[in-house]
């Protein structure tokens, strides 16, 4: 019978594998810089000539990108799902809104989930600051712009994307998170108009969110998420037919 030898495998190979691992699961984000070779050598305790083996191995990958003397970044495409060309095309497609929080609902439903299930208590500290920092703009007198407040939405679906602790649905939300920061731009501007009481039930449904997953309720806190995107769905919908009317009442009123 005959034996195949045994490869050893390089030291390059395994700080690749780390690098990738730390790319796959967030730790390192798109376009972030790395730490320069020598600092970088010295946590991995490996030479400078294995080290930029490996980034020379990641960069062929398209993983990242080095700059002449500007240093190694992670591929910034790497957290964009769709071009500028296609978010704007997006944003003023109705159907396309419709869509778009149709995928929410299921995305973001099994984020909660999971966030509820997995988060870490770093996890609770990073939900929480973006919890609060949301709720700032929903404080009365504040001065937060829609702009503000499409961010603080995003970034804090984001956080418990990052808390579920799946890389699948944490890449995916990244790459749509300029999408979804403009659709809750577009939406809560047309939301307050239509409803009064918007405002109040976005708090609620959000303080309703950060507590179910803090608490580890994993089904409620999918359910709360499911019913936040409803609402969101309901309140467009009521505005889309009521100006639907306005138009035909105007069109009657031409004739």
């Amino acid at each position: 019978m005959g034996f195949g030898q045994v490869r050893q495998r390089r030291l390059s190979d395994d700080i690749v594998s780390q690098l990738e691992g730390m790319i796959l699961e967030g730790t390192l984000k798109a376009g972030e810089r790395l730490p320069a070779e020598r600092a970088l050598a010295e946590q991995f305790g490996v030479s400078r000539p294995s080290l930029r083996e490996a980034i020379q191995k990641l960069v062929a990958k398209g993983l990242l990108v080095s700059r002449q003397g500007g240093g190694n970044y992670v591929a910034a495409e790497l957290g964009t799902t769709f071009s500028d060309p296609l978010l704007q095309l997006l944003e003023s497609n109705p159907e396309a809104q419709r869509d778009l929080l149709e995928f929410r609902h299921t995305l973001e439903g099994s984020c909660a989930y999971y966030a509820a299930q997995r988060a870490t208590p770093v996890d609770h500290q990073r939900l929480t600051e973006a919890y609060e920092t949301l709720q700032a703009c929903y404080a009365p007198g504040s001065k937060a712009s829609r702009a503000d407040e499409g961010a603080a939405d995003a970034s804090f679906h984001l956080a418990i994307a990052e808390a579920s602790h799946n890389a699948v649905l944490l890449h995916t939300i990244r790459g749509l998170f300029d999408l979804l920061k403009h659709n809750v731009v577009t939406n809560i501007g047309g939301m307050y108009l239509q409803r009064g009481e918007t405002r109040e039930m976005l708090t609620r449904q959000h303080r309703a969110l950060f507590e179910a997953i803090i608490e580890g309720r994993a089904e409620e806190a999918r359910e709360i998420s499911h019913q936040h995107i409803q609402y969101v769905q309901e309140v467009l919908e009521e505005g889309q037919l009521e100006a639907q009317r306005l138009a035909r009442a105007q069109r009657r009123q031409g004739l």
